[in-house]
């Protein structure tokens, strides 16, 4: 039995016959610790692939709550009470790696955006090679402070790692000093070709940005808006962002003064992906994530328990 074969077969009886690995290693004639290293193996090559289906979780059902009250699909991660935020960021972010693995293919197209919760994800997405795949930015990454292209590139880059895919970096500010540069941008070949990937995405990828919390967002902790900017948002009633794109708390953004020199997606343009995922830890994310569901812009959910249960709170509470 060639190695392939013995990859193959130890990944049958553990995964499919649920044979313990003591077992698999005497009928294979090896030790447990090589049978655990084959079934590592199989999941990093995507011979096995790990797949969660919805579920509810405590109390009424919390996942159930939020999939008949928005119409998503929620995949609640299980974390103890005492979790800390980073530790509740790292399982949702390794849970929303496992399941865009399988949901990402070839001849497909995935837009990502960037932030704290994205970049654990690039951390933990398996090696799946696919053919004529694209990964696209979302939105821009520079400001008057950096050009973000190192920052950005890398997050998107282990995206096109580890599906072998081309990629497309968006080379735009995150915010344009003036509504009307960005318009005359748009109209640029080079823009506009990305911008074109963009609307030919079959999954998107992003999480919620959070004016303050423990784990603050990226867009507002790293210099890419102005003091000014943030007294402006408060004024407006801003709770949070979709790819730097700003929404009060009832979901609406088109009036807002700041979008109109942002360069993510709107979210009537996010509704025209067919999977709009959006991966969410933490109490700081619990109103702007109620605003982005108001607002309609997501389809598939990755979020802890603790963060899932306080949303449903709140909601049943307004």
């Amino acid at each position: 039995m060639d190695r392939e074969e013995t990859l193959l077969a130890a990944s049958s009886m553990y995964y499919l016959q649920d044979i313990k690995m003591e077992t698999i290693a005497s009928r294979l004639h090896m030790s447990r610790s090589s049978v655990s290293r084959l079934l590592k193996q199989a999941r990093a090559s995507g011979l096995v692939e790990i797949t969660l289906r919805p579920t509810p979780s405590r109390g009424p059902g919390v996942g159930q709550y939020i999939s008949s009250q928005f119409d998503v699909e929620v995949f609640v991660v299980p974390v103890v009470d005492s979790a800390s935020v980073a530790e509740r960021l790292e399982q949702v972010a390794l849970t929303a790696a496992r399941m865009l693995t399988g949901w990402f293919d070839s001849d497909m197209v995935l837009g990502v955006a960037w932030g704290t919760t994205l970049g654990a994800i690039s951390q933990h997405l398996g090696r799946k090679p696919t053919r004529g795949s694209s990964i696209v930015q979302l939105n821009g990454a520079a400001n008057n402070r950096t050009s973000g292209a190192e920052y950005v590139g890398s997050l998107i880059s282990r995206f096109g790692d580890a599906f072998d895919a081309s990629v497309h970096l968006f080379p735009v500010p995150a915010f344009f000093d003036y509504a009307a540069t960005r318009k005359a941008m748009w109209c640029e070949r080079s823009v506009a070709r990305v911008l074109d990937v963009q609307r030919k995405a079959d999954i998107v990828l992003f999480s919620i940005g959070a004016v303050t919390g423990e784990v603050p967002s990226h867009v507002y902790s790293a210099g890419y808006l102005e003091p000014e900017d943030i007294d402006i948002l408060e004024a407006e009633g801003v709770v949070g962002d979709v790819c730097t794109v700003f929404l009060r708390a009832d979901g609406t953004y088109e009036d807002l003064s700041l979008n109109e020199r942002a360069t993510g997606p709107t979210p009537a343009e996010l509704r025209r992906v067919p999977r709009r995922v959006c991966a969410v830890a933490g109490d700081s994310k619990v109103i702007p994530l109620l605003a982005a569901l108001r607002a309609g812009v997501i389809t598939h959910l990755v979020v802890d328990e603790l963060t899932a249960t306080r949303l449903v709170e709140l909601d049943a509470a307004s």
